[in-house]
């Protein structure tokens, strides 16, 4: 599929005019190629067509190594193009990079933040750089502070700011002057929702105040959604561009909601569902299971006999999404149609008499992790409050709250990296408190933060975790090759962990995590970065290793992943705010049919009120 090929009818001449008109990036025909030691070439961009507009905000979106980052940092001038044209504000960037670098402000997705500096002075210490005259930077800095709900945190250190706070800082610091162009490289990875949402209200006050013009890559298909023109990108291609409304229609007709009996857990539904040839995508969401089929109208048999409520619902642009990435997957880039597979009425999903194995009274059997009136205080500073509660062998359980809600602290106690300061601990039937590595032989363990051997190869890094953990000879060899076969490595066994996408870092993190068999998996923000595609990709493979007994604990800023969770907890400032299955929780907010952000901004906003009172 060439760059200018689109699943979609192209613009027609006149809008493509008026939009020209209102150009502040042209790129024409784009091409960049990389060229790695040995010589191997690989096409990043290949004849890229993008325009971004005056005072509109447009986004790029697209799975792992779709080209979004590369486009970001040849607008910025960082890098230069193999071929093709590149225009911003009226000039060529690779002929003018310092001048289109002085009309632009770039937040790449790991900001520079300078930690052992406040935030007035990491805001100085930007305006200096960027040369903003010391007239205007008290007004600016306090307009832009008190946007950012920093404007009574001046003196406390970025380091000491939690994960939201420093988004916004960057932010702040990105915007100590007002660009032509604002482009940001996925600036929520790793944010709640809360500061999602706060984020995005100062990006569009931003557009209304000072007609700011907004480029944006995003991993939230809610955030794309938001903005006016959105660009699909997949392998250097561009897939389709149109206003959000109008690509989510593309899917219209094909999308569904299953709503399961209660015997039958959602993350189970949407993997056969996935498995199912008939079947584009399966995501669970606000208590049922929304799928697409590959034909309009189409349907799965196997759920009628599950007494399995299916319904027709409106399209969305993740639908579309999902789908048009679906199509340029297959060999000839046409979506195959009903019939084509010859498996298609061979695939009978979870059938009747497969229900009564599905185990969903995992709370009534044997407890692998027991917490009791814990507490960790840092000096004076209390990060949990005497927080209570047990996981269950098999069971999914959740660990969500804000950023700085104490989460990823209760998340190091459990696993043993953090000594509790009072109550009882217990992993896989051991005291933390005085066999902590007893108990880490039981479990396994993925960070939040891709934590492996750069340097070494895929193969290298398995070889060296399953040492770690006492694995040795052949037994070793025969459970490095069933891993990259399992997480589809194979090909990429000889490759420097440094030189894969966040996508297959993420699959070889999980795969030295379970290289010893761990009783217990601990999941630090595993997808967070990571797309769509591979977002579905990761929790079909929990679903199995949840079914073959393993006990998985997960941090999340996807709101929706609770779903797959059978209970999880929301904290808050250290306290525990509600703990149940995802239901129960809807029923207790009176909100049945609510997705799982909403629920979360009503928990911890309810939460904060109390506070205040």
């Amino acid at each position: 599929m060439s760059g200018e090929q689109s699943v979609m009818p192209e613009t027609s001449a006149a809008a493509t005019e008026a939009m020209d008109d209102a150009a502040l990036v042209r790129a024409a025909n784009l091409y960049k190629v990389f060229t790695d030691k040995t010589g191997t070439e690989t096409i990043a961009l290949d004849h890229l067509n993008i325009t971004v507009r005056k005072g509109k905000m447009t986004a790029l979106i697209g799975p792992d190594g779709a080209g979004k980052t590369t486009f970001m940092r040849l607008l910025c001038g960082l890098m230069t193009p193999t071929g093709g044209d590149l225009v911003a504000f009226g000039l060529s960037v690779p002929d003018h990079p310092q001048e289109v670098q002085e009309q632009l402000s770039y937040m790449p997705q790991k900001f520079g933040l300078y930690e052992d500096l406040s935030v007035k002075e990491n805001m100085e210490l930007y305006a200096d750089l960027h040369g903003v005259p010391g007239e205007i930077r008290p007004e600016r800095f306090h307009r832009l502070l008190v946007m950012m709900g920093l404007d009574q945190f001046t003196e406390r250190l970025a380091g000491n700011l939690s994960g939201g706070m420093k988004q916004k800082l960057g932010l702040a610091c990105t915007l100590v002057r007002s660009p032509k162009l604002l482009i940001l490289d996925e600036p929520n990875v790793g944010v709640d929702p809360l500061s999602r949402r706060e984020l995005w209200g100062i990006l569009e006050q931003l557009i209304a105040d000072e007609s700011l013009s907004v480029l944006v890559s995003t991993a939230y298909m809610d955030e794309a959604a938001r903005c006016d023109y959105v660009y699909m990108m997949h392998g250097g291609h561009i897939l389709a561009m149109d206003h959000p409304n109008v690509l989510g229609k593309m899917a219209a007709g094909r999308c569904f909601e299953a709503t399961p009996p209660a015997t039958i857990p959602l993350r189970m539904l949407q993997s056969r569902l996935l498995d199912d040839p008939r079947v584009i995508d399966a995501v669970p969401s606000h208590g049922v299971v929304r799928f697409i089929t590959r034909e309009a109208g189409g349907v799965v048999p196997w759920l009628a006999p599950l007494n399995t409520d299916v319904k027709p619902v409106d399209s969305s642009l993740e639908d579309a999404f999902m789908m048009i990435l679906y199509k340029a997957g297959q060999p000839d880039g046409n979506t195959p149609q009903m019939g084509e597979v010859e498996d298609d009425s061979s695939y009978t999903g979870i059938t009747p008499s497969e229900v009564k194995t599905f185990k969903t009274d995992l709370e009534t059997g044997p407890i692998d992790i027991a917490v009791d009136h814990v507490v960790k205080k840092f000096g004076d500073f209390v990060a949990v409050n005497r927080t209570t509660f047990n996981v269950h062998q098999g069971e999914v359980f959740g660990l969500l709250g804000p950023n700085g809600a104490g989460k990823t602290t209760t998340f190091k106690m459990l696993c043993g990296l953090l000594p509790i300061t009072d109550g009882s601990l217990s992993v896989a039937g051991v005291d933390l408190r005085t066999a902590r590595t007893e108990a880490r032989a039981n479990i396994g363990y993925v960070a939040q933060k891709f934590s492996l051997y750069g340097t070494f190869t895929v193969y290298e890094n398995l070889r060296f975790f399953g040492g770690a953990y006492g694995l040795f000879g052949d037994k070793l060899k025969n459970r490095i090759e069933e891993l990259l076969a399992e997480f589809h490595l194979t090909e990429k066994r000889n490759v420097a962990a440094d030189e894969l996408s966040m996508g297959y870092k993420q699959r070889l993190s999980m795969a030295a995590g379970l290289i010893h068999k761990p009783q217990i998996l601990f999941l630090d923000e595993p997808t967070s970065g990571i797309d769509p595609l591979a977002r579905r990709a990761f929790w079909q493979r929990i679903t199995s290793l949840a079914l073959e007994g393993t006990t998985i604990i997960i941090t999340t800023h996807f709101m929706e992943e609770a779903e797959y969770c059978d209970r999880f907890i929301i904290q808050d400032r250290g306290t525990l705010l509600v703990l149940g299955k995802p239901d129960e929780i809807r029923q207790q907010m009176h909100a049945d049919r609510a997705d799982m952000n909403e629920i979360f901004i009503r928990i911890v906003e309810a939460a904060d009120r109390k506070s205040v009172v």
